[in-house]
Order: structure tokens, then sequence, then C-alpha cells
């Protein structure tokens, strides 16, 4: 009876966990440990009551239960995932971090953050670097379009509650190539910096062939021509690391993660190195940072859990020593909030950080680190490369000495203070004995700014001109090619012909998927370095679309057949000049045009409607259906041409309104007209109904007051649109201003055709 019980409660409480009441499947499991049991009962069930402890934030209760599951046996990695769950959400929300790190520099990679090497432009119009592109899994999504995603789990696939994408998906990222304009722009701007990334290449070959001391030279080298790229400290770290220069290694993770506070890599580099001083809690609370930064990394989860493991472990009389306080786990992260903001503050969500000088003071204790090796196959070095703090001072684009990068100060000087202690001397990584803090807010903010600042005398407005129009890009688009127009340009290339203008290379598919995403970047720049020209060119712009807007003069004209007001007109379109026609009056915003026959002599009628599109569907080769439907009659009064279409100046058309008794005559007439329509559209055959209900819609009902409209009652255009009638017969009537002209003109064509089915 008891064991049913017991059953009964468990479930009670598996239930209660289910549904978020974790408090209640905590007082359950707490009970359910006060009755007798086998040593493997409790303490799965003191397992379970810590996990629902931790899950309902009472991390100090759950460090407690899981200290008393671990004593008969310790916990395997994989029963410790819902506590590292909890710890990384607690980081996560202390301190407001993004799901993951962005890019803060206009010139950094989406995907890296580091600087744009061999820039290839993305669909979203998001830039990366070819060898990023290259490393992303299949199929590729662009990190940099993440930034609407509220998600914590860092989704990788769209989310319908996102604002945006959540990293949009990048089909045969292979085939684009690098983005011409910016790899030029990139290498004249900023030499310094894309001879560090060369270098930076070639470390990572000599790496790769296991030369890892002339691979630190070459990143030696690549720091002081760029001693702001985060990446190069990030993977000289693993370098050192790999040569078991655990100190440096530590050094460079941290100048990593103070260049760049919320990347990912910086922050494992760091875990790892500590992991390699046998600074296990300090490795755990960075592992516990990653995770926050990126819910995804499966490295930062696995090693961590690992470190709880450890550190759950039993030891007989140090089991209360071993087990770090889960305040202590989760204090103040304030350094990753000081290092983005540039102020000064304690660095320290590590357990307990202790000064440079107890790190490693002893020759055992170096000893001791460098029994356990890192090879460079288990940490893997990245292809953003390595780096290794410089032995001089660096020098910036300018020639002269970079801000804040002392070859002593280098690992210091830049990071906030710690809780505890200072630097001194004797200290690993520090030349001379000497440490340098006299860092002002100023140049610590410069220091992790931007890679340098672009020299006016390098920047010319031709490098961002347009090969098409040969003016200033203007929504700058970029094909997989790697070609860059303006978008305007580019689709009236399209019109014409599927190939790029430049180098001819297919862009079919390009074109079926019609998505015209700006290049960010180049409008970024042109933004900051060209804003007088920009200026003018939307000046310009803005003069086109309201001439575009006028719907009065210079009005774009369908020539094909008759349309009216009211009555639905389906077009296909697939002629070059039409398909430039259609877009212009989305893009204005009007979605109107006119439509008028065909005139041997003048081009067009002189009579036409006004067609509003409703909706446009798009063909992979450019084609398109087009549902319009009639609005306003007009007048031509001067036939003009723009861009290969027809455009005309034009005068609405309105029915002149008659009061007293010509109104009352007016309404008579109306009245027996529709009633003989009516007769005349119910004698049809079933077919013929079927298929003009198909195309036209259903007949309008009678009006009751036939002069509302200034077209006048709209079942008389309809029923125009379906008599057998010539165009030239059509537009006649089209052309009256008199209802009740075109009332007895119907009245006539009816008589006529119900006296050709009597015969």
């Amino acid at each position: 009876m008891m064991d049913s019980d017991s059953a009964v409660m468990l479930e009670l409480a598996a239930q209660a966990f289910r549904a978020r009441n974790f408090e209640l499947a905590a007082e359950i499991y707490e009970c359910q440990l006060q009755s007798p049991g086998d040593a493997g009962a409790r303490a799965e069930l003191a397992l379970r009551r810590a996990d629902a402890l931790a899950c309902a934030g009472r991390l100090a209760d759950a460090f407690d239960a899981y200290r008393a599951a671990a004593r008969p046996e310790g916990l395997r990695p994989e029963r410790l995932e819902k506590l590292l769950e909890c710890l990384a959400d607690s980081v996560r929300r202390k301190e407001g971090l993004p799901a993951r790190g962005r890019a803060s520099d206009p010139f950094a990679c989406a995907a890296c953050l580091g600087f744009l090497c061999e820039p290839v432009t993305l669909p979203c119009g998001h830039c990366v670097c070819r060898k990023c592109l290259e490393r992303e899994r299949r199929p590729v999504r662009c990190r940099g379009c993440r930034r609407g995603c509220s998600s914590s789990r860092g989704c990788r696939e769209s989310c319908a509650s996102c604002a945006d994408r959540c990293g949009s998906a990048v089909p045969d990222a292979h085939r684009y190539r690098v983005n011409v304009v910016l790899s030029h722009l990139l290498s004249k701007w900023f030499p310094s910096q894309t001879r560090a990334v060369q270098l930076r290449l070639e470390g990572n070959a000599l790496f790769a062939d296991k030369q890892p001391d002339a691979a630190l030279r070459k990143y030696d080298e690549a720091i002081r021509l760029a001693p702001r790229d985060h990446v190069l400290f990030s993977n000289r770290s693993l370098i050192n690391a790999s040569l078991k220069k655990f100190d440096e290694a530590l050094s460079d993770a941290e100048m990593a993660c103070e260049l760049q506070p919320h990347w990912l890599k910086g922050h494992l580099r760091k875990a790892q190195a500590l992991g390699s001083l046998r600074r296990a809690e300090e490795a755990l609370t960075e592992y516990l940072l990653c995770i926050a930064l990126e819910p995804e990394s499966k490295l930062a989860k696995s090693e961590a859990l690992k470190l709880l493991s450890d550190l759950f472990a039993p030891v007989p009389d140090r089991v209360q020593e071993r087990i770090p306080d889960c305040s202590s786990l989760l204090s103040s992260r304030a350094r990753i909030k000081g290092s983005a903001t540039g102020t000064s503050t304690p660095r320290g969500i590590a357990v307990a950080p202790r000064p440079y000088k107890e790190c490693k003071t002893s020759e055992e204790a170096q000893a001791n680190a460098r029994d356990k090796p890192q090879s460079p196959a288990t940490l893997g070095l990245a292809e953003e490369g390595a780096t290794r703090t410089p032995r001089s001072w660096p020098k910036g684009e300018d020639g002269g000495r970079s801000s804040g990068f002392h070859p002593a100060l280098v690992d210091r000087s830049l990071l906030p203070k710690r809780k505890h202690g200072s630097v001194e001397e004797g200290q690993p990584g520090v030349e001379g004995g000497a440490c340098k803090r006299a860092k002002t807010e100023s140049s610590r903010k410069d220091a992790a700014a931007s890679w340098c600042a672009v020299r006016r005398e390098l920047v010319d407005a031709a490098d961002l001109d347009c090969s098409l129009c040969m003016r200033l890009f203007y929504e700058p688009v970029t094909t997989a090619c790697g070609h860059t127009f303006c978008l305007k340009c580019l689709e009236r290339c399209l019109d014409h012909n599927s190939q790029c203008p430049l180098c001819k290379e297919d862009l079919s598919e390009y074109l079926a998927q019609r998505r015209y995403c700006k290049t960010f970047l180049m409008e970024e720049l042109i933004a900051q370095y060209l804003p007088d020209e920009l200026v003018e060119r939307q000046k310009a712009n803005e003069e086109e679309i309201a001439e575009l807007s006028n719907l009065n003069k210079n009005v774009p004209i369908f020539v094909c057949t008759m349309a009216f007001p009211t009555v639905p007109c389906p077009l296909h379109i697939f002629e070059p000049c039409y398909r430039l026609m259609i877009r212009r009056c989305m893009e204005t915003g009007t979605k109107q045009f006119g439509m008028c026959l065909g005139d041997s002599v003048k081009g067009f009628a002189d009579h036409g409607c006004i067609l509003e599109i409703r909706n446009v569907e798009f063909f992979a080769d450019g084609r398109s259906v087009v549902d319009t439907i009639g609005r306003r009659r007009f007048k031509v009064v001067r036939h003009s041409q723009r861009d290969g279409y027809n455009t005309a100046d034009i005068e609405y058309l309105e029915d002149e309104k008659v009061e007293g008794e010509d109104e009352a005559e007016l309404r008579k007439l109306h009245d027996a007209v529709y009633d003989q329509a009516l007769v005349w559209v119910n004698s049809l055959k079933a077919e013929q109904k079927q298929r003009i209900m198909g195309h036209f819609g259903p007949m309008p009902e009678k009006d009751p007051e036939p002069q509302t409209s200034p077209n006048g009652p709209s079942w008389c255009w309809w029923l125009l649109a379906v008599l057998p009638l010539e165009g030239r017969a059509q537009l006649a009537f089209l052309s009256l201003a008199s209802l009740k002209e075109r009332l007895s003109g119907i009245r006539r064509v009816l008589l006529f055709m119900s006296r050709n089915r009597s015969r």
C-alpha cells in the first residue's frame, strides 16, 4: 500500500514539474525522501528535488541538494543538465546578455565579428568573410539576421513569433563571390588591417602544418599591425595553449574578451586556458557565460557539465570545501558590461577571482598545469587565426603608437581591476615586472571602438558609383557574382536580360527569388562618409518619384484593350517596358496607370480608363500576372513616351448630372434598361454565363440612385464589358459624359441583339 502511495506522489511531483510548479514538486520529493528506502532510490529522489529547486530559482538550496545527491557515487555530467541550464539562464537574466554577440563595428564580419576579409554579401544584405561562409554548416544561415530574435535559445530557423528572421537561409552559399566594391574599399582604406588578415591566414596554414612557433611569429607581426583585432588575440591564445604556455594563453584570451565582450569564441578560449591552469571554478563561470551568450554551444555545455560533475564528486571530508557557493558562481559579471561601455568595474562572474600574483607563483604550479596538455586538435584553431602579445609597441594605421597597447599592458591595463589584488612584479606575461594601470576611460573606449578611423583623403565618391547609371549608389544591392548596382538599375537590366550586366553570369535564380535586399554595409558607408552626396542623390530620387506619382501629367499608359470603371481587368505583363512601368507604379505607391486602345496614327486612343493594381504575381522568368480593376475615365490631352512606354497628360471625365423632370425621366430610363439587360443576361446559355462570371464576376445590382457615382451605374460598365461589341464601339460609350445617352445606346444594342436572336 505504501509503495502504491509513493508511486502516486511521485507521479504528482512529475506532473507538477511538467506544469512548471517547481516549488510543489520539490516539496513532494522532500516528503518522499523522509520515507525509508534503498540508497539508489534516495539518490534519485534527491537529484529530482535538486532539479526542481534549481528550476524554481532557489539555487543555494539546489546546490545543497545536489551535494547530498552526489555523496553516494557522484553525479554523471548528463544528470546535471538542469542545473547548468538554470545557471546559464540566471547569468543571462542578471546581465541582460544578448543570445549572441553582435558586430558593433561596421567593418566587422557578421559571423566571426572580426575584420571583414574577402567580404561576401549574402542575399539578406549582411556581409561575412569568405572563409566564414565556407566554414558554416549547411544550410548556411546568416547570423546577422538574428537581431530581431527574442528567443533565448538562439534558434536557427525562421520563427513566426520573431520580428525578423532568426537566421536567413542561404542556398548554395558556395556560389557567392567576393563583393568587388567592398573588397577594393577595405584594401584601400585599411592596408595595415588587410595585411594583418593575410598574416593571420598564413599563420593558420602554418599551425595546420604543425608549425606553431612559426605561426606564433606571424601573429606577433599581425598584432603589431592590427592591435584591436580580437580574433588575433583569441587565436594566439590557442597557439600558446598548444605550446603549453597557459599563462600567455589566458592573457590573450582576456584581451580578446576585453575587445569584444559578447563574443563567444573569446570566452571559450579563456575558459579553456583557465581549465589548463587548474582553475576549474573560474573556468566553469566562463563556460556559463558562453552558454548564456550562445545556448547552442555544445563545447561549452559538455565542458561545463564535466566541471560541475568534478566539483560535486565526493571526496571524504572535503566535499563541502570543493563545491563553490552558488552566490559566488553567479556573482556580478560587471566586467562584461564595463568592457562594452568603457567603465572601470570589477571583473567578475568568476568564482573568487584571485590576483594574478596568486595564479602561478611557483615552478611547481606551472609544472602541474603542464601535466594537462591541450592539443591543437582538441581546441580547434578557427579560421580567424591566433595571436600573441607583441614584444614592442604596436603601430596603428597612422604609423604612430596605438593607444592602450603596450606589451606590458596589453594583457592588463585595458582590463578593469579585479576584486582582489593587483598585478605586481615578476608576474607571467609582464615584461620588466612593471604593471601600469593609469589608463584613462577614453583610451579604453578607443581601444575597443573600431579597427581604425578612415582617413578622409582616402574617401572618393567615385569608388561608390553605380557602373550602370554612373551616379552614387542608391539602395545598393549585390548579386551572387559579387557585383553591386543600384536596385532600380539592376531591375531594369533584368527586365531585358537575366545576366549580370558586368560579368554576364546567369542570374535566373536571383531573378526568380526576387529577393533584392540592400547591402547594409554599403549603405552605412555612404551615409557616414558621403553625407552631402547622399542628400543630393536622395533629393534627385524624390523628385523622380514625385514626377512619377503625378496622375494628371505623364501618366503611364498601357496600350492593349478596353477597360471600364469597376470592372476587373487581369493582365499578363512580359514586355520589358511594361515590367518597368508596373514596378514604378508599385514603388511610387499610386498603383495606378491608364489603359487605352491602340491607334495607328497617334499610338493610342484619346480616351481610356485608369486601372488600379490589386495584386501582382511574379514568375521566375520575370513575367507577372497583374490583377487590376477600373477606377476613372479620362481624356488624353497630350501623347508622349518615357523609357520605352507611353505616357499622357490627361483630364478626368465625369457624367453630367440632371435635376427635376430630367432626373425623373433618367431614373425611369435607367430602371427600364436594367430590366432589359437582366432579361438578356438570363437568356444566355449556362456555359456562357459561367465563363462571364469567372472573368468579370456577377452582374452588379441596380443602383438606387443612378447619378451617385461620377462614372454612372456600375452595372452599365459590366454590361458593356460582356456585350459582343468591337473596341471602337465600346470606346464611344466610354467617352460619353451623359448617362442618358449611354443608357439609350445600351438599349438600342440590346434591342438589336434580341431581334437577331428571335430570327
